[in-house]
């Protein structure tokens, strides 16, 4: 069966520094894939790779089968792919709705009242705020509006970057719990995330990226236990987890663990 998206040896970086080092990665609808790993690991250079906003040097993006190696981020919305930055992602003096209207110009005409009102009803704290500026929210109700708003488009595919940074454990709870509703609707979920026991707990399947190549890949719920990622990567001890070793698979790296990567996510 094709995955809904494909990525296979990908390359990219910045003017001469080479981030991603052939990282691969494959994501199913109704899923949820979880990607971690240490800073300058190339985490989230690897979604905007993915999403377009750096062309690869090499390797490829498949979407259900289709090459969309370096297509532009529009025609990729439109495609059924959208990305949630993790900065600057609302329109803070613009209304919810007013921001909500603004994700569904990529619908046909017809089709966006229709496309913001099924999104409203996904989210019912957002409904009740509707005329309320997307500025004067906590972070958490924030967030959800910049999910909310890339989901009026239709999305198969979600890629969301660091969706529960800055944001109280409460807030984390909100948008990890609408993260989970949101792959009940059959929609494909792949998210960079610094907390990263929490990301594994959630995830179906979870990818540990170290120095911009892949690390190790294995079942969300597996990595979480694997003692080589707690010692290596969750910064804890491993008998926090129950001491329990992972069937995980593993893809061997030569890379170091951490603390030797250029500055860049």
């Amino acid at each position: 069966m094709t995955p809904l998206l494909e990525v296979r040896s990908l390359e990219a970086g910045y003017d001469d520094a080479l981030i991603l080092h052939g990282v691969s990665l494959q994501a199913e609808a109704r899923s949820i894939v979880a990607i971690i790993g240490p800073n300058g690991a190339g985490k989230s250079t690897l979604l905007k790779a993915i999403y377009g906003l750096l062309r690869p040097r090499a390797g490829a993006v498949r979407v259900e089968g289709e090459d969309v190696t370096g297509r532009r981020p529009d025609r990729l919305t439109r495609l059924g792919m959208n990305l949630v930055p993790q900065l600057d992602n609302v329109f803070p003096t613009l209304t919810i709705a007013e921001n909500l209207k603004v994700g569904s110009l990529v619908l046909p005409r017809d089709q966006r009242r229709r496309g913001v009102d099924e999104v409203i009803a996904l989210f019912p704290l957002l409904a009740e705020r509707r005329r309320q500026p997307a500025g004067s929210l906590s972070g958490g109700q924030r967030k959800l509006v910049a999910i909310a708003r890339a989901l009026v488009s239709r999305p198969r595919l979600l890629l969301l970057d660091e969706p529960s940074a800055g944001l109280s454990p409460l807030a984390i709870d909100l948008v990890f719990d609408k993260l989970h509703e949101i792959r009940e609707l059959g929609i494909g979920i792949v998210m960079v995330e610094q907390n990263a026991r929490r990301a594994l707990a959630l995830a179906d399947v979870g990818y540990v990226l170290d120095m911009g190549r892949n690390a190790y890949t294995g079942r969300g719920s597996e990595l979480l236990h694997d003692p080589r990622v707690v010692d290596l990567y969750l910064g804890g001890s491993r008998s926090s987890f129950g001491g329990s070793h992972s069937t995980a698979s593993i893809s061997t790296s030569t890379s170091a663990p951490s603390g030797m990567n250029p500055p860049t996510k």
